[in-house]
């Protein structure tokens, strides 16, 4: 009798604890713990701001020397020293690259900005010259209304001067009143020898390199001075140090 009391009791607590766990309430999904899958992480590739340079990268100086093309791409090169078409009939520079100070190079820039709205572009001839390439052509031309004299020391080689002409939208060159070093008074800019079309072109030239800070030699059309030139020492660093 005992055992079978036993026995009842037993299966009354098993019914009794079955009861009670299945009238729990059923916990909302929402409250279980939500686990973040691991992020994949991908390595982007770093772009520069161009409204924000990097910090480790300062504003050059003003007579800081810089290649034209790092800071206008679009300006046309005809390095004519760094080949034989020129007057010497030789190849004078090692290297065809036009190095300016940082502040004619950005006022060149300018220029091409503002040509560039009429369709049109500069091209250039010679920029910085080492003064050992200019005792070569003194020696060539001895005669300062074309050629600086070395003592004295060139504007060019201040880089701070520039040789340019202009060309239109594909890279051709507008018509001109000589051709690049004619050492004639025909490419004086008070010469009325060429054609009315060539005058307007130099003109043009002219007048937008005065605006944004240049000065017009009077003995060549497609010579032209920084203003503040006196202020940048005579250099001989040959063009492939730079």
């Amino acid at each position: 009798m005992s055992r079978k009391l036993s026995w009842l009791k037993s299966i009354a607590l098993a019914v009794s604890l079955w009861v009670a766990i299945a009238c729990q309430p059923a916990r909302s999904p929402q409250s279980q713990p939500v686990v973040a899958p691991s992020p994949t992480i991908t390595a982007l590739p770093q772009v520069k701001s161009r409204s924000n340079p990097p910090q480790d990268n300062p504003q050059l100086p003003d007579d800081a020397l810089v290649d034209i093309q790092t800071v206008s791409p679009a300006i046309e090169l005809d390095m004519r020293y760094a080949t034989t078409n020129n007057f010497m009939k030789r190849k004078l520079y090692p290297v065809s690259r036009c190095i300016l100070r940082s502040a004619v190079a950005k006022q060149l820039a300018k220029v091409q900005l503002e040509l560039e709205s009429q369709g049109l572009g500069l091209k250039v001839y010679d920029c910085y010259r080492p003064l050992s390439v200019q005792r070569q052509m003194w020696q060539v031309v001895p005669d300062e209304h074309y050629v600086a004299n070395p003592a004295k020391g060139s504007r060019h080689n201040r880089a701070s001067a520039v040789d340019l002409t202009l060309v239109d939208r594909n890279g051709k060159e507008l018509e001109m009143p000589t051709e690049f070093d004619d050492f004639t008074t025909k490419a004086h800019r008070d010469d009325l020898t060429a054609s009315p079309l060539a005058r307007q072109h130099s003109q043009l030239l002219a007048t937008v390199m005065v605006k944004h800070g240049f000065i017009p030699l009077p003995t060549e059309w497609w010579h032209f001075d920084a203003v503040g030139w006196q202020h940048f020492p005579v250099m001989d660093v040959p063009l492939q140090s730079i």
